[in-house]
């Protein structure tokens, strides 16, 4: 019920933040954003300080091109070395200190799954609706599901050839707990991916990216040590399986701008605020 209840409200704030998005150059007040909204100025500020953790005039500091290309302009800090200044406790830990990437093997690659059992459910999140999918091995598949039956149907486009069950199980529930616990409190999430060989860098790239922080498509090449790579780096992220486990949405443009997203560009900008403003209130 609480879990239904969050994501009720990341929808209404969506709304807003969708409102704000198309209105980012006049600067929309609290009371313009509220009526946009069908709230009143009081109940959306409560619920919008409930959702965030933060004000909404601070959260907006967080979710606009200034902030990002401040953040950007930091080149002191290579967020891919970030390990040593984050240590190892609360939200600052990085994802691939308990994330551990496991490649499928060449046949279950080039075979599109045959043999593999998939069970997959879906889940309730502060961003919306999700499907959590795993073979025994790991996490293999999660992604937004505003349509539950498209969500199943990417699944099963992207593993034709296994046989993919409804089951609710614990490595699903294990994986959905970066949404609500504390970082140091999580065992080890284990991903279990079929992709190429520069795919599966891509990624495992990705999750040195600390939370709260992004990066560009061009740093993600260059500290992959293939600075000419920054398209392809584009299209291997583009294709990234794994919501929000595996950061794609910490990559934006260098101009600041946070470009596009394949769960959609306001929910990505609805994190990238999130994790920001969760990151400064700790």
């Amino acid at each position: 019920m609480e879990e239904n209840q969050k994501s009720l409200d990341y929808y209404r704030i969506a709304k807003a933040i969708e409102f704000i998005i198309q209105n980012f150059k006049s600067q929309p007040n609290l009371d313009q954003i509220a009526e946009a909204v069908n709230l009143s100025p009081f109940h959306f500020q409560k619920l919008f300080t409930d959702w965030a953790g933060v004000s909404l005039k601070k959260f907006l500091q967080f979710t606009s091109v200034p902030y990002a290309k401040e953040v950007l302009k930091d080149k002191s800090v290579n967020l891919f070395d970030a390990t040593c200044q984050t240590g190892l406790s609360g939200t600052g830990r990085l994802h691939d200190l308990f994330v551990k990437i496991e490649a499928m093997t060449p046949g279950e690659f080039k075979n599109g799954g045959i043999n593999l059992k998939i069970a997959y459910h879906f889940y309730e999140t502060f961003f919306g609706k999700i499907i959590s999918a795993n073979t025994k091995k790991g996490i293999c598949f999660m992604a937004f599901a505003d349509d539950e039956q498209i969500a199943l149907e990417n699944l099963r486009t992207h593993f034709p050839n296994a046989d993919v069950i409804k089951q609710h199980n614990e490595k699903q529930q294990q994986a959905l707990a970066i949404f609500s616990k504390d970082w140091k409190d999580i065992n080890l999430i284990k991903l279990h991916l079929k992709g190429t060989p520069f795919q599966l860098k891509v990624w495992e790239t990705l999750l040195k990216i600390p939370k709260g922080n992004l990066t560009s498509y061009g740093e993600v090449a260059k500290n992959m040590e293939t600075p000419k790579a920054s398209r392809a780096v584009g299209t291997a992220i583009g294709a990234n399986p794994i919501a929000f486990l595996i950061p794609c949405h910490r990559v934006i443009q260098t101009t600041g701008n946070f470009g596009g997203y394949r769960w959609g560009n306001t929910r990505k900008t609805a994190i990238i605020g999130w994790e920001a403003a969760e990151t400064k209130t700790i």
